[in-house]
């Protein structure tokens, strides 16, 4: 059973939980130091996370090679709102060459591993079999107005 949620008129009602497919900015790739598994037709099992950033347009989520990182500022509230299908790690954090030349005087803010664990159109976060990220419109809620969407494309599932 989905989970239910919604506001009409500032009351409780009970209706099926809308989910869209977020594709986050791409800032860069997995750098040196991530340390991950692949078994033979499955998704690879990352250990440690190393995000190598070539550029950032400024959302507080980006994706690299499966993998969501968020600002701090995101997690927290994340761990606020208590979302579910998410859990927050470390991430080792640099920056390329190409994002010194692009970028010379920006700096990144602090940047946290969000691991996905949830099920998609269960869970608040989870991840398709395409490895698109699947969030509720809980998420999506808390996501936008913290600065998440500016370079993302998301798109409503069908129910």
């Amino acid at each position: 059973m989905q989970p239910r949620w919604g506001t009409a008129a500032g009351e409780a009602v009970d209706r099926p939980m809308k989910y869209f497919s977020v594709e986050p900015e791409i800032a860069g790739g997995w750098g040196h130091n991530t340390v991950y598994t692949r078994a033979v037709g499955k998704r690879a099992q990352v250990h440690k996370l190393h995000c190598e950033f070539d550029q950032w347009l400024g959302d507080q989520l980006v994706e690299t090679g499966a993998c969501f990182i968020a600002t701090a500022r995101l997690a927290r509230a994340i761990e606020a709102a208590r979302l579910t299908g998410v859990s927050i790690d470390v991430v080792e954090i640099t920056t390329s060459d190409l994002y010194r030349e692009l970028f010379p005087n920006r700096s990144l803010p602090n940047f946290v591993w969000l691991k996905i664990d949830g099920r998609p159109k269960c869970d608040d976060f989870g991840v398709a079999p395409n490895l698109t990220l699947i969030v509720s419109e809980r998420a999506l809620a808390l996501l936008r107005p913290v600065g998440v969407m500016d370079a993302a494309t998301i798109m409503p599932l069908d129910s």
